[in-house]
């Protein structure tokens, strides 16, 4: 069994202490199946990079914004604008290219299917 409120806890005073202001641990790596910790300091940003054939990020605390290109939702905010979620929030990844970013201490888990095709 795995303590997830420890590990967030352990790696928010990680991320605190490192230069880069995060840290991230994969706690569950099963088939295809994958769940990660990420701790990110306020300000601090998971540059753009791609999105796996489908996840979620679940805020346990803190805020956070995703960012992604041209919203696919219709919702009429701008491009990079970005999605915020505080503690207790969840979404689904956007099936393009994302970033992460915190707009205070914050630790998400990443919820993610990997290693197959769409």
């Amino acid at each position: 069994m795995i303590d997830v409120t420890a590990l967030a806890e352990e790696h928010l005073s990680l991320a605190r202490q490192s230069a880069h202001g995060r840290s991230a641990h994969t706690y569950l790596d099963e088939g295809t199946l994958r769940q990660a910790v990420i701790a990110l300091t306020a300000g601090t940003a998971l540059g753009e990079h791609d999105a796996p054939p489908a996840a979620s990020l679940h805020v346990l605390s803190g805020r956070v914004r995703l960012v992604d290109g041209v919203p696919a939702d219709g919702s009429g905010r701008e491009a990079g604008q970005g999605t915020a979620l505080g503690a207790g929030q969840a979404a689904p990844i956007p099936q393009r290219r994302h970033s992460l970013e915190a707009d205070e201490d914050s630790v998400v888990i990443l919820t993610s299917v990997v290693n197959i095709t769409v």
